[in-house]
């Protein structure tokens, strides 16, 4: 079933945190290749927490390829044919998944595209301006993005984009590769992580077609309503919104840190300033996402 048209379509809900589901399962995924790892080591259990949140009310599976890229996986031996198949694969185990449980009942797979600053590691993504050009990300990122629009997912989701030039790279890469996508960033105190206008950030994709949802994800709860304000002003599309816990990540320690905060009753709240998909992002748990979906039409 193709992706729904979000400028009609009641509020979809998008699942919570994978590696959250996936460490609560017993994984350590402190290495560099966090979840993405799991689709070497233990692909059953990718598929195990996908379930998860599909039984909680989620109708679209994000992909454990977030963290996945060539370069990542040759730092750990793997050559590029084998990184391509386990790109591919991150999707069919979404899939998989989304076939098992209810066949008929409509889900969709949103393969995951983090920021370049992922495969680093140590928290860039969180502050983007990496030195890098956006000639130099659109080669990062075209080549993954390449496998995994071959694989099928029904969307792209382009997400954690912590800065401008990033996102401009996003853009670019995108252009022509057959299947729609969302463009979301990661913010704090109303911009961009790394300090730039969300304005000027949402600017970036307003007029291409590829694009067909903008919004934010893996920030605090707090800063989604305005952002979403600003995202449909600017650029006229449909939002998107998955925002953490709340809590609060300390890249040196490479742990979270503080209480949740993640409101699901806020849910509704955020549909009526547009958002078509809704879910969460890190510590975000199924149960979250089941007291999410039932506070939606």
């Amino acid at each position: 079933m193709p992706f729904p048209d979000l400028c009609s379509s009641a509020p979809l809900v998008l699942d919570g945190g994978l590696a959250t589901e996936l460490e609560a399962r017993g994984h350590d995924l402190s290495d560099e290749l966090w979840s993405a790892r799991l689709l070497h080591d233990a692909p059953e259990e990718i598929v195990a927490a996908h379930e998860a949140f599909f039984r909680a009310g989620a109708v679209i599976a994000t992909t454990a390829s977030y963290q996945a890229s060539f370069p990542g996986f040759g730092a750990r031996g793997i050559g590029r044919g084998d990184a391509a198949a386990l790109m591919r694969r991150s999707v069919e185990l979404a899939r998989q998944a989304a076939e098992r449980l209810e066949p008929d009942r409509p889900r969709w797979v949103a393969a995951s595209v983090g920021p370049y600053g992922a495969t680093l590691a140590d928290g860039s993504e969180y502050r983007g301006r990496y030195g890098l050009t956006v000639s130099d990300l659109v080669g990062f990122h075209r080549p993954r993005l390449e496998v995994l629009a071959g694989a099928g997912p029904d969307v792209l989701a382009l997400e954690t984009v912590p800065d401008l030039d990033e996102a401009i790279a996003l853009v670019e890469a995108v252009d022509g590769i057959g299947v729609p996508a969302w463009l979301s960033y990661t913010v704090a105190d109303g911009r961009t992580r790394a300090g730039q206008p969300l304005a000027e950030a949402f600017e970036v994709a307003r007029d291409h077609e590829d694009i067909v949802a903008v919004g934010v994800n893996c920030c605090s709860p707090a800063e989604v309503a305005p952002a979403l304000a600003i995202a449909r002003q600017v650029t006229g599309k449909p939002v998107v919104a998955y925002p953490n816990s709340g809590e609060d990540w300390d890249a040196h320690c490479r742990t979270w840190t503080g209480a949740s905060r993640f409101p699901g009753t806020a849910a509704s709240a955020w549909a009526h300033e547009g958002a078509a998909v809704i879910g969460g992002c890190c510590r975000v748990r199924p149960d979250d996402i089941a007291d999410l979906a039932a506070t939606l039409p």
